[in-house]
């Protein structure tokens, strides 16, 4: 773990706990208002629950969008958001939280990164995503070396046999993109191991994968990984492999992604002494500001009477608890609706021409 000592605290208008759509959307919101944020995520990309569970399955309840995918999605409200120049701390939960004796809040995240922000908005859905881990002795040694549960550095790929793990849309991408790579930054040999035939991905993609297998460019095997073995250096040699028949026999094996899905976890949250109900936090619902002043809640992560979890819910969170937090950070001054629309401020901070009045 990076040494906190080692990086510099950063002082912050808003830090936001979760990048996915309604973080986003928070983001967009508190910039309407001039407050930058700084965005903290488990995952190591922005998107949440839209990207690790349904990418590129449709949804229709989007106002003004007849249909979407959860990738379309985040990728729009990752642009919508850009103007107010967001900064993304991705890979990394906040550990600890605290208030400070002049009102701000202390935050450090798992990579040791500090913040000392006005205001902390918790977009957290159901929780930090983390990856389910392969249950195996000892192999957790070899996590960031030679196992890793998200795509691994392409560098460490290049002419490794490399064994993908997993039956679902992500374990089977995973495998089409290192075959998809240029000979000279490709693995030596890459196999797709699940433990049984069928695939949980969309057909295309399922027979792309074994058009490959045909043409020689990847393999499949079916079943689980019992043991492992090591170099002199601790460096991974090779896989135990038993198959449907019940035989076991050694694969060489440098490198291991492990798609197994993700559990989610609430993790530091229920012991910063918020008021929670059922694993969620309680909020009003003038500013969906939790039981300490100065900390907000929207999306998922909280709860009130009569919630709906729903992201068009959550993005009506996320206008008032910005203006919950515009009194934090600006105490002195009233903060007033503007329209974006007809505001020229609101179209300088978005970058975009207003509009004559001839128009």
């Amino acid at each position: 773990m990076t040494s906190s000592k080692s990086l510099p605290l950063i002082e912050a208008d808003a830090v936001v706990i979760g990048a996915g759509p309604v973080g986003l959307f928070q983001v967009f919101q508190l910039g309407l208002l001039e407050i930058s944020a700084h965005v903290i995520d488990s995952l190591p990309y922005v998107g949440g629950q839209c990207i690790e569970l349904y990418p590129d399955k449709p949804i229709y309840d989007i106002p003004a969008v007849v249909a979407c995918t959860g990738r379309e999605l985040v990728a729009q409200l990752e642009k919508q958001a850009a103007p107010f120049q967001p900064t993304y701390h991705l890979g990394q939960s906040v550990r600890e939280l605290k208030r400070e004796a002049d009102g701000r809040f202390a935050l450090e995240t798992t990579r040791g990164q500090r913040f000392l922000a006005k205001a902390v908005l918790i977009a957290a859905g159901v929780g930090a995503f983390e990856p389910r881990k392969l249950k195996v002795d000892g192999i957790e040694t070899l996590e960031g070396r030679h196992l890793h549960y998200h795509a691994a550095p392409a560098a460490a790929l290049v002419g490794q046999d490399v064994w993908v793990m997993g039956g679902d849309e992500s374990a089977v991408q995973a495998v089409l993109d290192l075959a998809a790579l240029d000979y000279g930054q490709r693995p030596h040999s890459i196999t797709l191991l699940h433990r049984r035939e069928v695939l949980q991905a969309p057909t295309m993609m399922v027979a792309e994968l074994l058009a490959l297998r045909e043409a020689g460019q990847l393999n499949f095997k079916v079943g689980q990984i019992t043991g492992f073995a090591q170099n002199a250096d601790q460096s991974l040699s090779g896989l135990n492999i038993i198959d449907v028949d019940g035989a076991t026999s050694l694969h060489p094996a440098q490198q291991l992604i492990v798609y197994l899905g993700l559990s989610p976890k609430l993790g530091p949250v229920a012991d910063w002494g918020l008021a929670m109900e059922r694993k969620q936090l309680q909020v009003d619902t003038e500013a969906f500001a939790t039981s300490a002043p100065g900390i907000f809640a929207v999306g998922d992560i909280n709860t009130y009477p009569g919630k709906k979890k729903l992201i068009v819910c959550g993005f009506h969170e996320c206008v008032l608890a910005a203006f919950g937090t515009a009194a934090m950070v600006f105490p002195e001054r009233k903060t007033l609706l503007q329209y974006t629309t007809t505001s020229p401020r609101l179209h300088q901070l978005l970058g975009v021409a207003t509009p004559s009045k001839a128009e």
